[in-house]
């Protein structure tokens, strides 16, 4: 042994000492971060790429800031992706307790692919500043062999960019900082609803329907309806036009133009002894013609008392009552789903009493309370989604991580809290990054030079 045996120069008490020494100082002058090890759920084996990754695990553990002057890196900047935070952190934690503590707390989890030392892409929650930093490279040799031993880690962290990782550590304060973050899609949804309520009257004289005669062509916008008076004072009927495109012939040989497609009735009116005549005034195009009917016994307009809830289509409209001739109407919702207005298609005639409207019920079965970070699955398109928020207030439920599109009109399914509710409408995706600022300059640009209508700088 060329070494002198009489002086071991790092015996395991002294190591032990030291080790002590230096937990109790971490614990003394050091704060208490997070630790998140990194999932790796699905690789890309030809280049070896992590695609799918998540972070559901966190373990609190003391650490110093060796940075105690403010964080390093670049700091803010201005690029040319906008407005960024460039920010370092230094930690050291103890080495014996990440072995002692987490290494343990970790060996049974799946998909985690080293935890005997703190590895590198794995996320330390910083309290102080609410902020989540990404380990990019672990010092463990620093102090370099101190009585032939080492004591700590030095993790050596940038600021965290979202890369549409799932982060559902069941810390609070660690999972809000996901929210917002990634491609997002905006969905409003209907839950647990009510049944709309309507009533009407009995006419006599009034105009139970409108038939098209001429569409009409060249129209660019619905033209108004012109009917004639009643020889009873209020008693004039309402419609209003409705449009129809894709039809082709000699007038429109690409089957681009609006024309007529039908006159829906708002108002019956009451009163005429002859049938009125029907003009169409406006709206860019010519020709359209129609005729239209009266009878006693007709119903009145429909005034909706409640306008129910919870409607993803349009509810189905019925008069309960003996005719010889049954009205029928269509309903309008909005797209809160809620009924808005009734259009008479046909006023019926014969009615000695006055019909009973019912309409069909909404969606049963509704209802919930999504989880944030959960799965929701499209019943009808397979669609999975993770809930980035939940507004139980105007039912917008906002999903991130999609891996296809969803289908209005279907269910989605809350895999955690068991909630239902039917989509009624979806916006466009928004990806955002609070890291650059690319939409709000994209935007800001486009107010002083706009080149998708024109080049500013002259037609070359």
């Amino acid at each position: 042994m060329t070494l002198n045996p009489f002086f071991l120069n790092g015996s395991k008490t002294e190591q032990s000492l030291v080790q002590d020494l230096i937990n109790e100082q971490l614990r003394m002058y050091g704060i208490e971060v997070y630790y998140v090890p990194r999932s790796y759920i699905t690789t890309n084996t030809v280049i070896r790429e992590y695609v799918n990754t998540q972070l559901n695990n966190a373990y609190p553990i003391e650490a110093y800031v060796s940075t105690y002057d403010g964080y390093g890196g670049q700091g803010t900047l201005l690029s040319k992706f906008g407005i960024q935070d460039v920010d370092d952190l230094t930690l050291v934690i103890s080495k014996e307790r990440f072995e002692t503590y987490i290494t343990p707390l970790s060996e049974g989890l799946p998909d985690i692919k080293l935890n005997t030392r703190p590895k590198e892409g794995d996320i330390i929650y910083f309290p102080l500043g609410d902020r989540i930093f990404e380990i990019k490279y672990v010092e463990h040799e620093s102090p370099f062999y101190q009585l032939q031993k080492n004591y700590v880690y030095e993790l050596k962290c940038e600021l965290f960019r979202y890369g549409s990782e799932l982060m559902n550590t069941g810390v609070n304060e660690i999972d809000d900082n996901s929210i917002d973050e990634g491609s997002l899609k905006s969905f409003t949804v209907v839950g647990v609803g009510s049944t709309a309520i309507a009533v009407t009257t009995i006419r006599n004289g009034a105009v139970n329907a409108i038939t098209l005669t001429n569409r009409g062509h060249g129209y660019t916008t619905a033209p108004r309806v012109g009917i004639s008076s009643s020889p009873e004072s209020s008693g004039t009927a309402v419609g209003i036009a409705t449009l129809i495109t894709g039809i082709v012939d000699e007038c429109d040989p690409l089957g681009t133009g609006y024309r007529v497609q039908g006159v829906e009735i708002t108002n019956p009116g009451f009163g005429y002894t002859l049938a009125p005549s029907v003009q169409f005034y406006g709206g860019g195009g010519v020709g359209a013609e129609a005729t239209a009917s009266i009878g006693d016994g007709s119903i009145g307009i429909v005034t909706i008392t409640s306008g129910g809830s919870g409607y993803t289509t349009s509810p189905t409209v019925t008069f309960v009552g003996i005719a010889s001739t049954s009205a029928s109407a269509y309903a309008s919702i909005s797209s809160a789903g809620i009924v808005t207005a009734i259009f008479i298609r046909n006023a019926g005639v014969g009615y000695t009493e006055v019909p009973t409207i019912t309409f069909s019920s909404p969606a049963v079965g509704l209802g919930g309370t999504f989880t944030v970070n959960e799965v929701v699955v499209g019943s009808i398109s397979s669609t999975t989604a993770r809930v980035n928020s939940w507004n139980a207030v105007t039912n917008e439920l906002i999903l991130k991580n999609l891996d296809g599109d969803f289908v209005n009109g279907e269910r989605v399914v809350g895999q955690g809290s068991s909630a239902v509710y039917e989509i009624r409408t979806q916006e466009e995706f928004n990806t955002k990054d609070t890291f650059a600022s690319n939409d709000d300059i994209e935007t800001g640009a486009d107010s002083i030079l706009d080149f998708t209508q024109t080049n500013p700088f002259g037609t070359p």
